[in-house]
């Protein structure tokens, strides 16, 4: 009887677990994506503003725009476990002042190979 108790404990701990794995809407806070985008853009916090926030499953994606008016696309991933609420380091991806795309770097910056021309680098 005890060894039955055990096991339906354990199921329903793992349950609970498993429902709360995955939402990042509750494992990301406005704070850690905050700490988490100054530090992957180099800037302190406050200099910049987060907008458009999606939570996607276990993924965060959101936009951020300097004080400077550089624009960036960024995504962390979240999730809680048993150690608490656990948030990656922030991705972000450059983008120029208008919003569109990065600017391609020049032939010379770069050596042009048959993957960069495929891709419209060079």
């Amino acid at each position: 009887m005890a060894q039955a108790f055990s096991r339906r404990c354990a199921f329903v701990g793992a349950s609970l677990l498993s429902l709360l794995a995955g939402c990042a809407s509750m494992a990301v806070t406005d704070d850690a994506i905050e700490q988490k985008t100054a530090f992957a853009l180099g800037v302190p916090k406050g200099s910049f503003t987060i907008s458009d926030r999606v939570n996607e499953g276990m993924q965060t994606n959101y936009s951020v725009r300097t004080n400077t008016g550089k624009q960036y696309s960024c995504y962390v991933t979240g999730t809680i476990s048993t150690v608490g609420r656990v948030v990656s380091d922030a991705v972000c991806n450059g983008a120029s002042r208008s919003g569109g795309p990065a600017p391609k770097p020049a032939a010379s910056e770069t050596s042009c190979n048959a993957l960069l021309k495929a891709a419209g680098r060079c």
